[in-house]
């Protein structure tokens, strides 16, 4: 790092940034006597983290890298300072400990300002002080709102991710690996023996000759419509999920085998009921229905695990397709 050289920053180089837009000719003459010149050369460090914030930096030319110490005390970079930037404009106000290292990533031109000139500055022309605290606020408002609508971007995309990771795209019900992964954690420490909890397992019944007959997308309007129905008709607290093609499932928490009976039927009935319009060349449609076989499990009465859980379910909807489909049957 070069010599510190006082007294030689024109005015004009202040103006340029935005901490001192709204001050007047005069004002920034007053201002840029405080201020002296700095050079790095690149690869050398402007301030160590954990260093006393006793100045602010403008950048005329060059860049600089921040850098944190990362838990396992590997350097970890967190933003760039480019040409007109500048850093350490509230560990001047503070005098709070840097939260960064600070390097030159090129070669660097620096104007600098010291805390006590900056106080002094603030304590002797009011006027001036006033201005520049403003214009730090409005930065650091403006950064925030960036920083707010990133962190925005950030969260929705990790929403997005999250709802392709555990739900099915195209009917928006959960998916197979969320279903399983909930319901192995109401059998963990033997949950289930007092608080029962019951499965559903469905098969659309001929689901294939509507996909003969329309087409594939016309299947697909049928999986929407189940989906659902399937909503309408269970809770907010009941997982609903699809497994594969025509394959649903149900997770009941709280709820035995009568009960979940009762919600199977319900089911069954507005699927029956439901009317799927389904495109039939041009712009006319087709309403087609759909009847569903439902298979019943409960733990603690039938399963003491998911894998049993899921098991007897199965078996009981492969006993609802063999007495003639439409129907629903309970694990025995």
């Amino acid at each position: 790092m070069s010599p510190v050289r006082a007294g030689s920053v024109s005015p004009e180089l202040l103006s340029r940034s935005p901490l001192f837009k709204d001050l007047d000719e005069g004002e920034l003459k007053l201002v840029s006597a405080s201020f002296s010149k700095r050079a790095v050369k690149q690869g050398g460090t402007l301030y160590k983290e954990g260093d006393a914030g006793e100045e602010m930096y403008i950048l005329v030319s060059g860049s600089a890298e921040a850098w944190v110490q990362s838990s396992e005390g590997k350097p970890h970079q967190l933003f760039e300072v480019k040409s007109g930037g500048f850093f350490g404009e509230m560990s001047i106000i503070s005098g709070e400990k840097r939260p960064t290292a600070l390097t030159a990533s090129a070669d660097l031109e620096l104007l600098v300002l010291k805390r006590a000139d900056f106080h002094r500055i603030v304590f002797e022309h009011a006027t001036v002080g006033i201005k520049i605290l403003r214009a730090m606020i409005d930065v650091q408002n403006t950064q925030l709102e960036q920083s707010s609508r990133q962190l925005g971007d950030l969260m929705r995309w990790g929403e997005a991710a999250q709802q392709r990771v555990i739900c099915d795209e195209l009917t928006g019900l959960y998916n197979r690996r969320f279903l399983q992964q909930t319901a192995t954690d109401h059998f963990k420490d033997g949950a289930v023996r007092l608080r029962p909890l019951s499965l559903l397992m469905l098969d659309l019944d001929k689901i294939h000759a509507i996909n003969d007959r329309y087409g594939t997308k016309a299947g697909d309007l049928v999986f929407i419509a189940a989906g659902e129905e399937l909503r309408s008709v269970t809770r907010p607290s009941d997982i609903c999920a699809r497994l594969s093609g025509d394959e649903f499932a149900v997770l009941l928490p709280d709820t035995n085998a009568e009960g979940a009976s009762i919600v199977a039927e319900r089911i069954r009935s507005a699927l029956e009921q439901r009317k799927i319009p389904i495109p039939n060349g041009g712009t006319s449609k087709t309403d087609v229905t759909i009847s569903t076989s439902i298979g019943i499990s409960s733990a603690p009465l039938h399963a003491d695990s998911w894998t049993n859980l899921y098991r007897t379910a199965d078996n009981a909807l492969l006993r609802s397709k063999n007495l003639g489909r439409n129907r629903v049957e309970v694990a025995q």
